[in-house]
């Protein structure tokens, strides 16, 4: 049985602000750490000074993107229901399910079951988008059987 969409939504909201808090907290200790050393922020400094300020982006590029996810996820109308696959739809095959919104990956649900997010990006996607229900695709040199699609 198909997850329930707006639990879905949720859920991976959930995991996208989880996301969001971490990298924000990283950052937050990587400023302490500078301001505590009193590191300068030039970008030719080596050693520790230099590794921070590398950490801080990163991170920083990191918060980017989970905000942007988090964008992406808001666009999705958790009502709308289609019968063919596109943005937003959750779709059973009989391997497993899958959530198209945005590069989050596994999601457990609290039935147990697992739902894989994945974007318009990912590969897989051009594979199966406007497909439907009875519809097959080719994963891995596999046929796999579209079950149903919301």
């Amino acid at each position: 049985m198909i997850p329930n969409k707006t639990q879905l939504f949720n859920k991976s909201l959930d995991a996208v602000n989880k996301q969001i808090q971490r990298y924000k907290a990283e950052m937050d200790t990587i400023k302490e750490s500078m301001e505590a050393n009193d590191v300068h922020n030039d970008y030719d400094e080596e050693g520790s000074k230099g590794e921070l300020l590398g950490d801080f982006e990163k991170y920083a590029k990191y918060l980017d993107t989970a905000q942007t996810m988090k964008l992406t996820l808001t666009k999705i109308d958790r009502e709308h229901y289609s019968e063919s696959i596109k943005f937003g739809s959750v779709i059973e095959t009989d391997e497993r399910f899958y959530f198209i919104a945005c590069a989050l990956g596994e999601i457990n649900m609290d039935d147990g079951s697992k739902v894989y997010v994945i974007s318009t990006e990912a590969p897989i996607y051009e594979k199966i988008k406007g497909k439907k229900a009875g519809d097959t695709f080719m994963l891995n040199d596999k046929e796999i059987k579209i079950l149903e699609v919301r």
